[in-house]
């Protein structure tokens, strides 16, 4: 199904917001794809991501009465924005209930080139390589990259200080090129 645009986008958030299941199967099936793509980033395990999956939707319609529709791309800004927050809150609570203490950070590498030249690596590849990040840098960098948060939003969203986000940061772009520069050189050699 084809993502809501314009004045049907508005009619059916009106429709949803007054309670019609219709609309609110439509927002799901016209999104639900998206969202799922979102929600991959920060959380990797099939059984994980339709359970925020499932968090966020019922958030998301038990709250649409407070969305303000201010034009067309307005509503999937703010589906994803709900996904993204469940799937850090689901990460928060991770790491508070661990019982063996969850690390956002790990000791340092030796030093890195933060650049590789990505060159002809797919784009599923390079999701497959970020999705293979430790949960912490994988946060910090999809807000960065993705959310274009800064340390200071990625600090309180994520309950670290921002010199530890900035850290996380540089530490999965090293090895992301890491592993960019060894799929790069398997290829070559293929």
């Amino acid at each position: 199904m084809k993502v809501l645009t314009g004045d049907i986008e508005k009619r059916v958030v009106e429709l949803a917001q007054a309670g019609d299941r219709d609309a609110m199967k439509q927002i799901y099936d016209c999104y639900s794809r998206y969202l799922a793509a979102v929600c991959s980033r920060y959380v990797t395990a099939p059984s994980e991501l339709r359970d925020v999956l499932q968090d966020a939707f019922v958030k998301i319609f038990d709250n649409l009465h407070r969305f303000e529709y201010r034009g067309e791309g307005s509503l999937r800004a703010w589906l994803r924005q709900v996904v993204v927050n469940e799937a850090l809150r689901r990460l928060r609570d991770r790491k508070k209930s661990s019982t063996v203490e969850y690390r956002w950070e790990m000791p340092d590498m030796e030093s890195e080139s933060d650049d590789a030249d990505v060159g002809e690596v797919p784009p599923g590849v390079i999701q497959d390589m970020i999705k293979e990040l430790p949960d912490g840098y994988r946060a910090v960098f999809n807000l960065y990259v993705f959310e274009e948060k800064n340390h200071r939003e990625i600090a309180s969203l994520l309950g670290i200080t921002e010199s530890t986000s900035a850290s996380q940061l540089h530490r999965a772009r090293a090895i992301l090129a890491r592993k960019i520069t060894e799929y790069r050189k398997r290829k070559e050699i293929d």
